[in-house]
């Protein structure tokens, strides 16, 4: 497994000493330190609870790198554990520069109650630990925003393939490739076309791409990290080229074109695809 990277935002409990925010109320980063190059942590960011349709209860988690260039990858494990239970909570071990929105979730147990879940993340030799849990202040609507009735938008990995909206869960999709030849990847998304008034609405398709890397110990090359989707067949392929063999887990991003940043939980689908890379 990969990882080390840093960055951090206002989306809800941040480092040892934590600040709590609602994420829905939260939307910008904290300025709790100046942001630099590198040498900075990397602070779990905890968004709040969910209850999906089916009923199931999950946490939503992201993550801020307090870097502005630096990449960390952590491994699973010591410096980059959840528990109890843990350490492995599919959490990522590639950590991107700044402020990443609903990276993963984790679905909880009927019986979970007042318990918590802590995510420890060590980078640049400091600590942070954020605590998780089901405080009914933190309940959040991912699936809908109810003042303008916007909902995420909607994606599949294949012309006929099993639609998916809102926070990931588990794998969308899965491919094989060959070490240092491009992989083809192709999404279809699709947008409800609602846009909060008073946000200002991006130009062009009614939905923006981006692909990052999640998990998986050599380096990714995305041929367009953000590709541009083909507003007739709704479409947007991109390629991707391993460094060295593995498994890894890539995550997209799919915003509305109320923005890119990823704060309203009403604007965005993340899903995550595996690759098994070959020699």
């Amino acid at each position: 497994m990969p990882a080390r990277a840093i960055r951090v935002s206002a989306a809800v409990m941040l480092g040892a000493a934590s600040v709590a925010v609602p994420a829905r109320l939260a939307t910008q980063e904290l300025p709790l330190a100046p942001m630099r190059t590198s040498g900075q942590s990397v602070t779990a960011a905890y968004e709040g609870w969910f209850r999906s349709p089916d009923g199931q209860i999950s946490l939503l988690v992201g993550y801020f790198n307090r870097n502005t260039e630096e990449i960390l990858d952590i491994p699973v494990g010591p410096d980059n554990r959840i528990e109890p239970g843990g350490p492995d909570y599919g959490q990522p071990t590639h950590f991107g520069p700044r402020r990443a929105w609903g990276v993963f979730t984790i679905p909880l147990p009927p019986d979970f109650g007042d318990r918590q879940l802590t995510w420890t993340i060590v980078a640049n030799g400091q600590t942070s630990q954020v605590p998780m849990g089901l405080a009914p202040l933190w309940e959040v609507e991912p699936y809908l925003e109810p003042a303008q009735g916007n909902t995420p938008p909607v994606v599949k990995f294949s012309s006929t393939g099993e639609l998916q909206q809102g926070p990931p869960f588990g794998i969308s999709a899965e491919y094989e490739a060959t070490v240092n030849e491009p992989l083809t990847m192709t999404l279809w998304a699709t947008d409800d076309g609602q846009v909060d008034p008073n946000r200002r609405a991006l130009e062009g398709a009614p939905v923006r791409i981006r692909w990052r890397h999640h998990r998986g110990a050599g380096d990714v090359a995305f041929s367009e990290t953000q590709p541009d989707v083909d507003e007739t067949t709704d479409e947007a392929t991109t390629t991707a080229t391993f460094g060295q063999p593995g498994e890894y887990v890539l995550r997209v991003q799919v915003n509305d074109s109320s923005g890119a940043t990823g704060g309203f939980q009403c604007c965005w689908t993340n899903a995550h695809v595996r690759v098994t890379v070959s020699p």
